[in-house]
């Protein structure tokens, strides 16, 4: 009884100590992580294939480098969710929160509003808050 006791006491206080706050916070740090190590492992494999092939992102229009970059961030972090067991929605969400900037940053470019060393800036600049934002959105779902 006593083993008992213990067990439900400890596994009662680990709940007690995971708050929404810091379920949010945990979420939050895995998509961050998840997108670097795919700017890291995704960015560089394309890379290394471009060097290969005697080119480089860097020598690719600002368009095709964006999205690169929103493909080397996005397809971690979908994968991640999935394996932690989030609804196809919410990866298709937190997908559009890195899409949808990228392709403003783009646009931005192609209207002339900001020159292409610009667009990568821009796109990590409007990525972060709109993924923090979805995050907000369904801050129920991401706080447990």
């Amino acid at each position: 009884m006593t083993g008992h006791t213990t067990t439900t006491t400890t596994t009662t206080a680990a709940a007690a100590t995971r708050s929404p706050r810091r379920a949010f916070l945990m979420h939050l740090g895995e998509m961050l992580l998840a997108m670097a190590l795919g700017m890291v492992v995704l960015g560089g494999a394309i890379e290394g294939a471009l060097m290969l092939l005697g080119t480089s992102l860097g020598a690719a229009p600002a368009a095709v480098s964006a999205a690169v970059m929103a493909f080397d961030m996005t397809l971690p972090m979908v994968w991640w969710m999935h394996h932690r067991g989030h609804p196809a929605r919410h990866n298709v969400e937190m997908a559009a929160s890195m899409v949808v900037p990228s392709a403003l940053a783009v646009a931005a470019h192609w209207a002339g509003l900001i020159g292409s060393d610009t667009v990568m800036l821009l796109q990590h600049q409007l990525m972060i808050p709109a993924m923090v934002g979805v995050m907000l959105w369904r801050y129920d779902h991401y706080s447990h």
